[in-house]
């Protein structure tokens, strides 16, 4: 009898290490080596860089790095819980302006399905108490992390009895979790886990490999463990650790909140009039603007996923009835401002984006998405694009919108702005978010924010409003010059 894994939850473990094929006693003996039969849970701990998925400041470079002082994991592999701490700070980047590193904590959590964080409020005043926050779109990575880890994968594949077939002097274990996701591993001569491929949706990039490699094991009070850990995603690193603790059996309890039990994704919009014809469409952590022309509409940003492009479409469908969405404005390539870029190429939109961008998501587009089919992964329409390097302007004859590269940005190469001049709308994302009510002041200026006003004064923007794509609401240019220490004339 095949024995089912949940690749959100525990799985069932085989007691009995039965020999299944000439090659399966390679799996055994690896097994043996790790005490797999004896682990319940595990934690290790260490140091080394951390990597900021989708991130990348250039279409065609690698994921922003990270230092890590200290990276702490917690593994229930009975019930299929795990709890990661990390502290950490941005590698600082020669040439390239950002924010003066900032020690993060990050505390992050799945168990049974559901995934979370534990921290203060996005942009709340320094000293506020941290709050659970679900995660839903982390449930498949981190789940999928668990069984990355030499015992969970070894657990795993002894439980749902995996294949194995020899290749070269070791030996590739396959299993699949839950009859969706792939896991293959690779065994080598001196039986211990060298390498783990794995695949996960991405909105962007569809099924996309998660590999994971070990190298030199060592016993840790009397369980063997890799003593390095690096692992790779969308083809470049997002791990890389030394490991320096391990302890076998610690007492793992992860209890579910309430709130993230009863927590429902969704797509819900809400909309805001900026002016006639003018919708802050909001709802989320990431913001669009809907812009009427006379027999289309304009759609500045679709970002996430499907879902929430499904529930902008419906909203815009509301608030202008009968005009098509012609054109999408793209303000970069980061993944949660691309993520629901597809589902408009599905809907027959132009797709805006600067020149850099084009190639990337021409090729990013080929991928298939067979874990989570998407609508254009069914339709396989071709992308429209119209393409600038500096500034592109859309206009019907009566609103002139215009788009600009914000030049010498550090967050991104391909960073633009949207402006409208009659209504002094300033559209934005990721250079300046505005902070929560009575949030005080920063004491050091963010270089991303002081990088847009100069590019305001060097493009000699009138700007009325800010509808910044992050943040509690629309702002004033003088909450954006207060915010980088400029005194209002």
């Amino acid at each position: 009898m095949r024995r089912a894994i949940n690749p959100i939850g525990g799985l069932t473990f085989a007691a009995t290490l039965a020999v299944c094929s000439a090659h399966a006693a390679s799996l055994q003996e690896a097994a043996s080596a790790l005490r797999v039969a004896d682990t319940k849970s595990i934690e290790f701990s260490g140091s080394g860089h951390w990597f900021q998925f989708g991130q990348s400041p250039s279409p065609n470079l690698p994921w922003p790095q990270f230092d890590v002082s200290a990276y702490v994991a917690d593994i229930n592999y009975d019930v299929g819980s795990a709890h990661v701490q990390i502290t950490r700070k941005q590698t600082i980047e020669p040439g390239r302006l950002r924010p003066g590193p900032v020690e993060q904590k990050v505390d992050a959590y799945v168990s049974r399905g559901q995934a979370w964080n534990l921290a203060p409020p996005p942009n709340s005043p320094a000293g506020t108490a941290p709050v659970v926050t679900p995660q839903p779109a982390a449930v498949e990575e981190r789940a999928a992390e668990i069984w990355s880890t030499p015992q969970g994968f070894l657990r795993a594949a002894l439980a749902d009895k995996a294949t194995t077939a020899p290749a070269g002097e070791n030996v590739d274990v396959s299993f699949t979790v839950g009859d969706k996701y792939l896991f293959i591993g690779t065994i080598n001569a001196q039986n211990r886990l060298e390498r783990i491929r794995t695949w996960i949706d991405n909105p962007m990039l569809g099924d996309t490999l998660v590999e994971t490699s070990f190298s030199d094991y060592k016993d840790f009070g009397g369980v063997q463990f890799p003593t390095h850990i690096s692992r790779v995603q969308g083809g470049y690193p997002v791990l890389d650790l030394t490991i320096a603790t391990v302890k076998l059996n610690p007492q793992v309890d992860i209890a579910i909140t309430q709130n993230v039990a009863e927590f429902k994704p969704t797509s819900i919009v809400a909309s805001n009039k900026l002016a006639d014809g003018v919708y802050y469409l909001t709802g989320g952590t990431h913001h669009s603007v809907a812009i009427e022309q006379r027999d289309h509409v304009v759609l500045v940003e679709a970002p996430l996923n499907e879902e929430r492009s499904l529930g902008l479409i419906d909203k815009i469908h509301e608030l202008i009835p009968s005009k098509p969405i012609k054109y999408v404005v793209n303000s970069h390539v980061h993944f949660d401002h691309t993520g629901g870029l597809r589902t408009f190429v599905d809907a027959d939109a132009i797709i805006v984006t600067p020149e850099l961008d084009k190639p990337y998501f021409e090729k990013a587009w080929t991928s298939p998405h067979t874990l989570h089919p998407d609508r254009l992964s069914k339709s396989h329409k071709a992308a429209k694009f119209e393409t600038y390097v500096d500034k592109y302007v859309l206009t019907d004859g009566s609103r002139t919108i215009e788009i600009h590269r914000i030049a010498g940005s550090g967050h991104s190469d391909e960073l633009s702005l949207v402006y409208l001049p009659a209504e002094k709308i300033l559209i934005e994302a990721d250079a300046y978010t505005p902070a929560a009510p009575n949030t005080p002041l920063p004491t050091t200026p963010n270089p991303y924010s002081v990088n847009l006003y100069e590019n305001i004064e060097r493009l000699k923007l009138d700007v009325s409003q800010i509808a910044a794509l992050h943040g509690p609401g629309v702002a004033a240019l003088s909450d954006l010059r207060a915010a980088i220490g400029q005194v209002t004339q």
